[in-house]
């Protein structure tokens, strides 16, 4: 696949993506690395972004340089995206009451506490995100569970296996203290998604590092 070729599905994919406004998005490709450049509304657009060109077979990394702009009229304080903050992590049900601790500077929102699962940890994020005013997100939740290695790995193993768009064979599992290293080959950039999504669904996963190459 020529760099051209992977330039234009990346650009029609984003076209395609209805949570994205892709005019004021630049794409740039050399070697199946993608870059990203220009501005977008909202924090969530630019995660939406980021998500779409993973899709994109052929993709082999991505460089993100997209600046989120907010218009003048609707930008909001720092306090005032704490407090809002605050409040919907507290209304969402999957996140442990008085686990996360939110810190707010000039829009970019640090979360930090400790939770028992990855989801917990997503959920938090994930609510954040979608608050206008937002412009970075540093996620610092701590997964500190108590589960055994050997229980972790082969619970991995097990979830690689069942899914079908995987050679499981291909790929290895290594856990030290909860820490997961995926090594080995994959056919495609959105692969190395999905087996880190069955890496992280293993209880008593605290972080994942993706060594998986792709071809």
């Amino acid at each position: 696949m020529t760099d051209t070729y992977l330039r234009q599905a990346v650009v029609d994919e984003l076209d395609f993506e209805p949570s994205i406004d892709a005019a004021n998005i630049g794409v740039a490709v050399e070697n199946g690395v993608v870059t990203l450049t220009g501005h977008v509304a909202s924090y969530a657009e630019k995660i939406a972004t980021e998500r779409a060109v993973e899709r994109v077979k052929g993709v082999r990394a991505i460089a993100e340089n997209i600046e989120v702009r907010y218009p003048g009229h609707k930008q909001t304080a720092d306090d005032e995206i704490a407090e809002r903050a605050l409040s919907i992590i507290g209304w969402n049900v999957q996140v442990p009451k008085d686990s996360v601790k939110i810190k707010v500077e000039k829009g970019r929102v640090t979360l930090d506490g400790v939770v028992d699962w990855r989801f917990q940890r997503e959920a938090a994020e994930s609510a954040v995100r979608q608050l206008s005013g937002v412009v970075g997100l540093s996620n610092l939740i701590e997964v500190k569970p108590n589960v055994a290695p050997r229980d972790i790995k082969q619970k991995i193993l097990d979830a690689l296996k069942r899914n079908a768009e995987l050679e499981a064979d291909a790929i290895r599992v290594n856990v030290t203290e909860g820490n997961v290293v995926l090594e080995g080959n994959v056919k495609a950039w959105y692969e190395r998604g999905i087996a880190e999504q069955a890496a992280w669904s293993a209880p008593g996963v605290k972080a994942v590092l993706d060594h998986l190459a792709i071809g």
